[in-house]
């Protein structure tokens, strides 16, 4: 297992003496913007209602958020190196709140977008920095490791989460609860955070890489939106075909920018850290899985199944609890075997239980035949979710945390992105065969499904491969 890299000397010091509180306090952070990905779905159909928003409109609402969360990842992980990571936490956590209170209070469809863009911009600064305090927090490599297996718990009950917690917020406040909620929580991180983690030390932050933060965050934007396109266009659509174009030429002149520009928003020179490379490349690989995953089931066991939202989301609590119970156990099993055999362990159970959940017939019962499958999921998103983070923060040197965070939130919603769009299209090309050849409607989804989660599940076992034979260094 690689070392873990000393901070540098303007972070040498402790950033907390009760730092386990402080970690209780990022990762509650951290659990709202994972969360608020998902919560919103179930309030979509009560909000088009209210607000006047047909379908188009409505995917608008989810996509201001992604738009913006993933193409400014990169640019909020250096502002959090240059500027100091508490700091730009606190903005970012500051400005998370005030936008889910706009959008709360929104009584327009304009209004409801620009406080969701405002969201995921929010995001972008909170997200990256709080993954740097943290490496901070804990620079010991047993102590870290740790840290992030309650990193990675949290997270994953925020994705799984938000299923139940929109449709009980839904049912019971109406749907501007599903956004007011953030605000409370984000207060009392606002208040605890100064008074746990110590000011960010002087700093010299000199020129910011203006072109390089223009075009990353644009590359980023069109390769999202893309994606995000294809959902609703399919892949021959003028649109994403446009965007994916555009895409490949804003990356290309921001390689340009960064190995000729003095001080680089991204120095390239940073994928030489081969775990923190791996790390990415299997995040891109585990979030297409998870977010094609999480999506598909709640849609079969409410389209198909017949489950309502509740009863979809308190289907979904095996899952986040072996989850969490993994996530937990996870850092003692690093300890002894190391970050690789346990992240590839992980994926293959991720593949299996995603195999197994693809056999599940139009008619499943949850306790013979969903039951099994979901919690060898958990145990399986348990375990990659904290040795593929693991993996991107390792060795990575103290001005740089933040970077490392940005890096490995891109690959996260970039990988989601991806999966949603290639693997939904595989799911509603199968259902529409079947379709065809004279299958009930809940039968030709059931096997549109199933290919999604083959397909998830052949993600997963890439990623176990490319561990596998990923030279260390």
């Amino acid at each position: 297992m690689s070392t873990l890299t000393v901070p540098t000397a303007q972070d040498a010091a402790p950033r907390s003496s009760r730092r386990w509180l402080a970690l209780s306090v990022l990762a509650l952070a951290q659990f709202l913007v994972v969360l608020d990905a998902s919560i919103v779905n179930i309030a979509l159909p009560v909000l088009g209602q209210q607000l006047g928003m047909d379908t188009g409109a409505l995917a608008w609402v989810i996509t201001a958020y992604v738009l913006a969360f993933g193409g400014l990842l990169l640019l909020g992980g250096r502002l959090a190196d240059r500027y100091g990571h508490r700091r730009v936490f606190l903005v970012g956590t500051a400005g998370f709140v005030a936008a889910s209170a706009l959008a709360g209070l929104s009584f327009s469809a304009e209004m409801l977008l620009a406080a969701r863009a405002l969201q995921g911009a929010s995001a972008a600064l909170l997200a990256p920095a709080a993954l740097a305090l943290l490496t901070h927090l804990f620079p010991d490599a047993k102590e870290r490791t740790t840290a992030l297996g309650v990193w990675g718990g949290v997270a994953g009950i925020g994705s799984a989460a938000g299923v139940l917690l929109g449709g009980v917020l839904t049912a019971t406040l109406g749907w501007q609860s599903v956004f007011f909620v953030n605000v409370p929580i984000g207060a009392i991180v606002l208040i605890a955070i100064p008074l746990l983690v110590t000011r960010d030390g002087a700093r010299t932050p000199g020129r910011l890489d203006v072109a390089g933060a223009v075009t990353v965050t644009a590359a980023l934007v069109a390769l999202v939106g893309g994606f995000s396109a294809v959902e609703q266009l399919g892949f021959l659509h003028p649109l994403p075909l446009v965007l994916f174009a555009g895409a490949l030429v804003l990356g290309a002149a921001f390689l340009v920018i960064e190995r000729r520009t003095a001080e680089p928003l991204v120095p390239l020179s940073v994928f030489r850290n081969r775990s923190l490379a791996l790390g990415n490349v299997v995040m891109v690989l585990g979030g297409a899985a998870m977010v094609a995953l999480f999506f598909a089931l709640s849609v079969y066991m409410q389209a198909v199944l017949g489950y309502d939202a509740l009863a979809a989301g308190l289907s979904q609590l095996p899952l986040a609890g072996a989850l969490v119970l993994v996530a937990g156990a996870v850092p003692s099993l690093i300890g002894r075997l190391g970050v690789r055999p346990v992240l590839i362990g992980s994926l293959l159970v991720l593949a299996g239980g995603l195999v197994w959940l693809a056999a599940a017939p139009s008619d499943a019962a949850f306790v013979a035949q969903l039951l099994g499958p979901t919690l060898l999921i958990g145990i399986g998103l348990g375990g990659a979710f904290v040795a593929t983070t693991q993996l991107a923060v390792d060795g990575v040197e103290g001005g740089e945390a933040g970077l490392a965070g940005g890096l490995i939130n891109t690959s996260q919603q970039i990988g989601g992105a991806v999966g949603l769009a290639v693997l939904g299209t595989i799911a509603g090309l199968r259902t529409a065969a079947l379709e065809a050849d004279g299958a009930t409607a809940a039968d030709a989804l059931t096997g549109g499904f199933a290919w999604l989660f083959l397909g998830a599940a052949a993600l997963a076992v890439v990623g176990a491969g490319v561990v596998a034979v990923w030279r260390r260094g």
